[in-house]
């Protein structure tokens, strides 16, 4: 018995330090639009690895990542990877910095990019993390429209899974595992 305490003690402790990661809807509720100011949007959040970016659009806009100097001038013909689906999943697997601007240039001049830091995060694993298909093989349909209001999206401080509710849901489990232990 003193055994399988030990053991789910580990368990539990192992998942309340690795299961962390944040999903992050770009631009919150108005979305990768060009109404959104993009620069202000980042600067209060911290970016790491094992992170997910969601950029939701309309199909006037795209999402394209490139290179720093591409970002500084909005060059969209040398890029690294497009998005056009409207709805596109970027996993963030390696710490840096990553850059994107939309794939219309007079867009990403008015403003339309994104500078993300991304810190190392030591308990991401970068297998298990989806990966973003380029050229926009998501086959979901965009919910992004010309009136963000009728849009609901969960709010992008960071949708953090793990941490104490996984501690509380192992607890749980221990719980149910004892009184099983018990009576058997």
């Amino acid at each position: 018995m003193g055994k399988l305490v030990l053991v789910f003690s580990l368990v539990v402790l192992g998942l309340a330090v690795t299961c962390k990661a944040a999903t992050y809807i770009v631009g919150d509720n108005s979305g990768w639009d060009i109404s959104t100011d993009m620069g202000t949007w980042a600067q209060d959040k911290t970016f790491a690895v094992g992170d997910l970016l969601m950029f939701q659009y309309s199909s006037s806009h795209s999402v394209d990542e490139v290179k720093k100097e591409d970002f500084d001038s909005c060059n969209t013909t040398n890029v690294l990877r497009t998005f056009t689906t409207g709805n596109t999943t970027v996993s963030l697997t390696n710490p840096g910095t990553r850059y994107f601007v939309c794939g219309n240039k007079l867009h990403c001049l008015g403003g339309l990019k994104l500078q993300v830091n991304v810190a190392s995060n030591q308990a991401y694993s970068p297998t298990s993390a989806p990966q973003a298909h380029p050229g926009g093989t998501n086959s979901q349909p965009s919910s992004k429209s010309n009136n963000p209001a009728s849009v609901i999206l969960p709010t992008s401080a960071g949708s953090v899974y793990g941490g104490r509710d996984s501690i509380v849901m192992a607890f749980l489990g221990f719980m149910a595992t004892m009184l099983w232990a018990v009576q058997v």
